[in-house]
C-alpha cells in the first residue's frame, strides 16, 4: 500500500527528448559522407565524440567546438564542420509510441508536463519547428541555454526551482541510465526509458496511465 500511495502523489512527468521523443543520430547524415559504416563508427567513436558533443550541449557554442575539433583533426574538416552546417540531417522522426503516451497524458489533465534535454542552444529551435508535440509542454528547460548539462545535480535542481516542482511528487523519463541515476540522486523517482512499449507499461504499473 505505501508503495502505491507513493505514485499517487505523482503531479509531474518530466521528459527527455532525444532518444526518447525524438529520433536523433548522427549516423543518418553521415551515412552520406562516409561510404562504410566501420568509416562512421570510427569518426564518432574517436573525431566528433559524444562527449566533444555534448560540450555544445553544455553551452559552448557550435562555432568554438567545430574550431577545437578541426585543430586537432584537420584532415576530417570538411566531415567535421558538416556536423552542425548539417545537423537537421541527423534528426530522424518522433518516436511516436512515445508522443502517443505524451498526447494520452497531455490529455488526461491530471499531470504537469516538463522537459529537461541536453542540447544545444543553437540547434534546439531547428527541433522546435519541426517537432509539434514540443509545444505540449508547459516546460522546456534546455541545457545549453542554461550552460549546464545531465548529468550535473545543479540542472535537476534548476529545473525544481525553475518550475516549482517537488522532487517527491515528480518523475523523470530519460534514455541514458547515468541521467537517471543523476535525478534519483536528487530524490526525483525515475523511469529508465528503452522503448515506447516498456515506458507505456512502466506507467501502467504506478497507475499514471490506464491499461
Amino acid at each position: 500500500m505505501a508503495n502505491s500511495y507513493v505514485w499517487e502523489m505523482i503531479q509531474t512527468i518530466i521528459f527527455d527528448l532525444g532518444g526518447v521523443l525524438i529520433d536523433w543520430d548522427p549516423r543518418y547524415l553521415y551515412r552520406t559522407i562516409f561510404d562504410t559504416e566501420p568509416e562512421i563508427e570510427d569518426f564518432l567513436a574517436n573525431v566528433a565524440t559524444m562527449d566533444w558533443n555534448e560540450q555544445q550541449d553544455g553551452g559552448r557554442s557550435m562555432a568554438e567546438g567545430t574550431a577545437i575539433l578541426v585543430s586537432k583533426f584537420p584532415n576530417y574538416q570538411a566531415q567535421i564542420e558538416a556536423f552542425y552546417s548539417r545537423w537537421t540531417e541527423m534528426l530522424g522522426g518522433a518516436i511516436e509510441g512515445t508522443v502517443d503516451i505524451l498526447k494520452e497524458l497531455k490529455a488526461n489533465d491530471n499531470y504537469r508536463l516538463l522537459a529537461l534535454t541536453n542540447w544545444s542552444a543553437e540547434t534546439f529551435p531547428f527541433a522546435q519547428e519541426r517537432y509539434e508535440f514540443l509545444t505540449w509542454f508547459e516546460g522546456i528547460l534546455v541545457s545549453g541555454e542554461e550552460k549546464v548539462k545531465k548529468p550535473d545535480p545543479k540542472i535537476y535542481k534548476l529545473m525544481l526551482e525553475k518550475y516549482e516542482v517537488d522532487p517527491t511528487t515528480a518523475i523523470f523519463i530519460d534514455d541514458n541510465l547515468r541521467n537517471v541515476k543523476a535525478a534519483e540522486a536528487c530524490g526525483i523517482q525515475s523511469i529508465h526509458f528503452v522503448s515506447p512499449d516498456q515506458l507505456k507499461t512502466e506507467l501502467e504499473h504506478r497507475g499514471i496511465i490506464s491499461h
